[in-house]
């Protein structure tokens, strides 16, 4: 059960379906900085994901500081080409995606999830520990937005050495948490594509 901060009024808490049906990548935030205790929070449920024979491989880095978010945002802007036009990204066919100015899209928060070097499922593990953090932060109304373009930057020499991660760690999933500064439309998803159901039963 998460826990609030003792001065942070506590939300009504979705459930789990409200909050898988209902989480948005969010890209406004109000100018606020998400307590401490909460951020505690969102780390404690992120551990409670499935992990390949409980490796538990995940590890994390939080940044609240303005300062280093904004370096970092410039880092990440300066491992991709075409700024002014945009870039394509792998796998998004013919549609470009519009850089921002800022990455991290001025939210206060960014949490990194990185994964240890313990055999072939731990970017599995680490990806389900994303989307428990995720899931619990839009139980508890917070926004949350996956920045797969500071990856590379994350990853570069220079910036675990700052970040005092160490070298044979792999980061995987950044992710922005803030308070949303208005709603954020839903977008559609398709039908599930079964390829086959077999049920061992004659139709």
């Amino acid at each position: 059960m998460l826990k609030f901060a003792t001065d942070t009024a506590a939300p009504a808490v979705l459930s789990v379906m409200d909050a898988i049906y209902e989480r948005r990548s969010v890209r406004s935030y109000l100018p606020k900085t998400v307590d401490r205790a909460l951020v505690r929070n969102l780390l404690d449920a992120a551990v409670q994901a499935p992990t390949a024979v409980h490796e538990e491989p995940w590890a994390f880095v939080v940044i609240q500081d303005p300062g280093t978010l904004k370096r970092l945002s410039d880092a990440a802007l300066k491992t991709l080409q075409d700024r002014e036009h945009g870039v394509q990204l792998p796998g998004a066919g013919s549609r470009h995606f519009q850089l921002p100015e800022n990455v991290f899209y001025d939210a206060g928060t960014l949490i990194v999830i990185y994964g240890k070097p313990l055999g072939p499922f731990v970017a599995a593990d680490c990806w389900l520990a994303a989307e428990n953090l995720m899931l619990a932060a839009r139980a508890i109304g917070l926004g949350t937005c996956v920045v797969g373009l500071s990856v590379a930057a994350l990853n570069a020499p220079e910036w675990k050495k700052e970040l005092k991660v160490p070298d044979g760690m792999t980061a995987y999933a950044p992710i922005i948490v803030g308070v949303p500064s208005g709603d954020t439309p839903a977008t559609g998803r398709r039908e599930p594509e079964v390829l086959a159901w077999k049920t061992g039963l004659s139709v």
